[in-house]
């Protein structure tokens, strides 16, 4: 039993590597090969074939493991607790630092367009080796919102604000500070403090 779950694991933290690699690779080239994201991932392309047959597979795979990783690290951030200030700091610092994912997924229309063309995500990983099938966009932007609105609530944020648009704002800052520091125009560790420079300037309340 210990064998067949250490290779479950083994499994499981190979696939997530390559996913990453994956995100990261196509958030730095739309272009990149099979070729060029097994070396990103360390991996052999055999090894990497055994996991995702063709570059849709994993180009699906890696738009819901993204998606995930993201969900996951909003929900780490704990946007629920404590004041809405603290927590919309909690919130970017938190999408910040799943950098090429982002970039990854909003860097290009057509990658969102086609995975939600796609029938049901059927190809992106079964539940328990990944788990990217299960992933649920929408509780990302729920998540958002609803830290937005007990903001706009509590008198810290702008009320005045539409929802919408001020959840728009946050990604597109946090997208523009990870893009520059993909670039090397501003510092990986001063992007957290940037964007949420602007935002209170632009949505705090007067």
């Amino acid at each position: 039993m210990s064998d067949i779950a250490g290779e479950s694991g083994t499994r499981n933290r190979t696939r997530r590597a390559i996913l990453g690699a994956a995100a990261e690779a196509l958030a730095r080239d739309r272009t990149a090969t099979l070729a060029d994201i097994a070396r990103a991932a360390q991996v052999g392309r055999s090894t990497l074939h055994r996991y995702f047959p063709d570059r849709d597979v994993l180009v699906h795979a890696a738009v819901a493991d993204s998606y995930l990783v993201i969900q996951q690290s909003i929900q780490d951030a704990a946007v629920d607790q404590g004041t809405a200030l603290e927590a919309m700091r909690r919130l970017v610092a938190a999408i910040v630092d799943t950098g090429g994912r982002m970039l990854f997924l909003y860097g290009d229309s057509r990658v969102l367009e086609d995975f939600a063309a796609r029938d049901g995500g059927s190809d992106a990983g079964e539940p328990g080796e990944g788990g990217e099938s299960d992933t649920a966009p929408d509780s990302v932007s729920s998540m958002v919102v609803d830290l937005i609105r007990r903001g706009q609530s509590e008198g810290v944020f702008d009320p005045g604000l539409d929802v919408d648009w001020v959840q728009d704002v946050i990604w597109a800052l946090v997208y523009t500070g990870c893009e520059a520091a993909s670039r090397g125009t501003l510092p990986r560790h001063g992007v957290t403090t940037a964007v949420v420079r602007m935002l209170e300037n632009g949505i705090r309340e007067q």
